[in-house]
């Protein structure tokens, strides 16, 4: 093993050395040419891409800086993931923020080097290999997100949210703390692997070990927007502007499944009979919660942040059906599969429902009501269309992406011989639909409260096109996603 060998980490060098170079050149641009800014931004999102393809790695695992940074199959499939939501993000971003300043004046181009160092916390996140990288990719992710929710500082209801996002997060932050440090204490190693092997071992204190777990599971739920750790995120949903929204519900949610995956597979599979109990209590709660408090929201945002919290649910239910008794290892690989496959159709749908929110939000006008979406087939066609895709992916309608996104966990569940457990995910799904359709129904059969027609820029408008028909393709034909994510469980677990 070369631990000092740098070209798996060649796209986060990249990015470490573009965003600074951005920032500087955008303190040269008059406060109109910000535009110049959002295109070396995508270009760098693109120079990762290509660094990705063209410098493929000779090994399935390859480690650097010591063994603390791992680029595998799982970490190559997270971070293409990544890099795509975040060129949707800042495509759709773009006139959103042009039009309400946040891009003049003292701002200048803070939105675009925020979000790039957010992302190469997520990469960082998505490449640790031991506890201390991967707290340190998570605090990266984190800070750019607690400021850009308070971007506008003349927003009261922007900074009360930031506020409440940056104490949350810190208490949660201070909650995995505490708890790697327990873990630290029983095993004396950082490392995943080497972590995993120690508490295999009976000798160990499985007291300390267990309370540890406690704190890291809270810690991870935290950062999910879990219940009983969801406080902040309808507020954050609803206070943020909806460009940095966007950016919090999509991408992230990438980095939070890695979390999971690195600290409760990698590094504390012998001990997931404890921390499966804690995962059947948070999924549970979360797609309850979630999908019953979304009824009665009359603020989109605020209803896609529960819709958040129940998908969390959703895909905590494929994590903790990976390791049962008797279970096959075909079914374990299938489960964590399942749960991946299952956050990236998730984050894709809702790529789209944001984006269509961002495009109807004019100058001075926030579509962030459910009643603005009233009669919006009549005034826009296009994006009535694209919503309703992603409003039956989420509600898991065949033949859309979300049905199988469902299916597959649920699948995995019946495998694992949780059948109750995936009986009682059906039944909150059900529910969850009432408030996604309820959406489509305003669309298409409501009368419009305004009968102006939406304009439609061109690059947001291919965005939306590409986006909706990625829903609906890998709908139809979803064993290609599946499959890949597959190939890079079995390849980065050996399972």
């Amino acid at each position: 093993m070369n631990s000092m060998n740098l070209l798996p980490a060649l796209p986060e060098l990249i990015l470490i050395a573009s965003v600074p170079a951005i920032l500087l050149i955008d303190l040269f641009l008059p406060q109109n040419r910000r535009d110049v800014t959002f295109g070396l931004s995508i270009l760098a999102i693109l120079g990762c891409i290509a660094v990705t393809f063209i410098f493929p790695q000779e090994k399935n695992i390859a480690y650097s800086f010591g063994g603390a940074f791992i680029s595998d199959a799982v970490s190559i499939l997270l971070k293409l993931c990544t890099y795509i939501a975040m060129l949707f993000t800042l495509v759709y971003a773009r006139r959103y923020i042009n039009e309400r300043n946040l891009t003049s004046g003292h701002l200048g181009g803070e939105f675009y080097s925020l979000s790039l160092f957010a992302m190469l916390g997520m990469m960082v996140v998505i490449s640790a290999a031991d506890f201390l990288t991967m707290y340190l990719g998570i605090e990266l992710m984190s800070f750019p997100l607690y400021a850009l929710v308070a971007l506008k500082r003349n927003d009261s209801k922007a900074v009360e949210a930031a506020t409440k996002f940056f104490i949350l997060g810190a208490l949660g932050s201070g909650l995995l703390l505490y708890g790697i440090s327990m873990l630290y204490g029983a095993t004396g190693s950082l490392d995943f692997i080497e972590v995993a092997r120690i508490s295999a071992y009976s000798g160990i204190s499985r007291t300390i070990l267990v309370f540890g777990i406690v704190f890291v599971v809270a810690g991870i739920a935290f950062k999910l927007g879990a219940v009983p750790f969801h406080m902040w995120v309808p507020d954050v949903f609803e206070g943020a502007p909806t460009a940095v929204t966007l950016l919090i519900a999509g991408a992230p949610k990438l980095a939070g499944f890695a979390i999971c995956l690195r600290i409760l597979v990698e590094a504390l599979l012998p001990l997931a009979f404890d921390w499966q109990q804690m995962l059947m209590i948070i999924a549970i709660l979360s797609m309850a919660l979630g999908n019953v408090a979304a009824i009665m929201q009359k603020n989109i945002k605020r209803m896609l942040a529960y819709s958040t919290i129940a998908q969390m649910g959703y895909m905590l239910l494929g994590m903790l059906a990976g390791v049962r008794e008797g279970t096959r290892v075909i079914a374990s690989t299938f489960a964590y599969s399942s749960a991946m496959y299952y956050t990236i159709v998730y984050v894709l749908a809702t790529l789209g429902a944001f984006g269509v929110i961002l495009m109807m939000s004019g100058k001075g006008l926030e579509a962030d009501r459910l009643d603005d979406f009233r009669g919006l087939n009549r005034r826009n066609p296009w994006y009535a269309l694209i919503m309703l895709v992603c409003m039956f992916s989420f509600a898991g309608v065949p033949p859309l992406v979300g049905f199988f996104g469902k299916f597959a966990v649920f699948q995995a569940l019946v495998d694992a011989g949780l059948i109750w457990l995936a009986i009682v995910g059906i039944v909150f799904a059900v529910i969850g639909a009432f408030y996604y359709l309820r959406v489509v129904k305003f669309m298409y059969f409501d009368e419009p409260a305004d009968e102006r027609k939406i304009s439609v820029p061109l690059d947001m408008s291919v965005a939306l096109g590409v986006n909706g028909l990625l829903i609906i393709v890998l709908g139809i034909l979803p064993g290609s996603l599946l499959d890949w994510c597959v190939f890079a469980i079995n390849s980065a677990f050996l399972l």
